[in-house]
This record gives C-alpha cells, sequence and structure tokens, in this order.
C-alpha cells in the first residue's frame, strides 16, 4: 500500500480527542477566590502558593508547576505539638483518616498535625483541584478548634 501524501495531514483530532491542557494556576485561583478573596498569591522558583484563611483554619495550596508530573498539595495546620496525651491523639487522628477524612488526610509536619492532600497533576480536573481545595479548607475549619480544646499544647 502507497499513500500519496503523510496520513497525519488527513487526521484532524476534535477538541475531545486532544483538549486544551488544562491551566491548573487559573483553576486554583478560581477555586481560592471563590472561597477566600483576598488570598495571598505567591509565584516563585518552586512552583505556584497560595494562602487563605477559611472560618478558623489557615489553608495553603501549592502547585509545583503545570505538567504531568508536577504536584497539586493542599494543607492547613489544625494543631500544635507536643499535646497532654499524644497517643490518644494518634488513634483519634488514624480513626478520622480512616473514616471521616474523605481524599484528605491528618499527618505530621514540622512539629503540627496537619491536614493535607497531595495528588500529581497528571490526568486531573477542574473538579478534582475544586474538591481537593474545598475538602481540606472545611475539614481543617471543622477540626482545629475541637482538636485544639481536646489536646491541649503541653
Amino acid at each position: 500500500m502507497v499513500y500519496s501524501e503523510p496520513l497525519m495531514s488527513t487526521f484532524n483530532p476534535s477538541p475531545e480527542v486532544f483538549p486544551e491542557p488544562l491551566r491548573c494556576v487559573e483553576v486554583v485561583s478560581a477555586v481560592v477566590s471563590s472561597l477566600k478573596e483576598d488570598a495571598a498569591y505567591e509565584n516563585h522558583e518552586q512552583g505556584h502558593t497560595w494562602k487563605f484563611t477559611y472560618g478558623t483554619a489557615e489553608v495553603f495550596v501549592h502547585l509545583s508547576g503545570e505538567s504531568p508530573e508536577d504536584t497539586l498539595l493542599v494543607w492547613s495546620p489544625v494543631l500544635s505539638l507536643p499535646v497532654a496525651e499524644p497517643a490518644k491523639l494518634m488513634q483519634k487522628l488514624l480513626e478520622k483518616n480512616w473514616s471521616d477524612t474523605l481524599e484528605a488526610r491528618f499527618c505530621i509536619w514540622n512539629n503540627q498535625v496537619v491536614l493535607n492532600h497531595y495528588r500529581t497533576l497528571e490526568a486531573i480536573t477542574a473538579g478534582e483541584i475544586s474538591r481537593a481545595i474545598t475538602i481540606v479548607a472545611s475539614l481543617a475549619d471543622e477540626y482545629d478548634e475541637p482538636l485544639q480544646a481536646e489536646f491541649p499544647k503541653v
């Protein structure tokens, strides 16, 4: 079989076949703006970072870039360590990770209990970005004060 012209010249993909790349920075900016109009934004060598307050929780959103290998990280510190009854706290957090936190997770970072969500950008949708930010912000606002009351800093 002989072709008189290259095969690709006759291929006209529809937008559904090769959609425009998702502009994650624009999506995150829109979601953060819908939750808090005066969010702080910083563009730096490590990517893009937003910081805002949602209720009583301070929330951070970081994009390391916009390629499929880059990451979306959403986090919110909810409790400073050390606390009274650390074993009881750890059991409570692990139980909540199993049943209450959806795609977010409690973890320990920088001597704090932090609620976070972490994901690569490969095949991410605007809805997933929105959900990740909303879940972390909402759960952090829900859990920060009760955890601080139950587990006072020592």
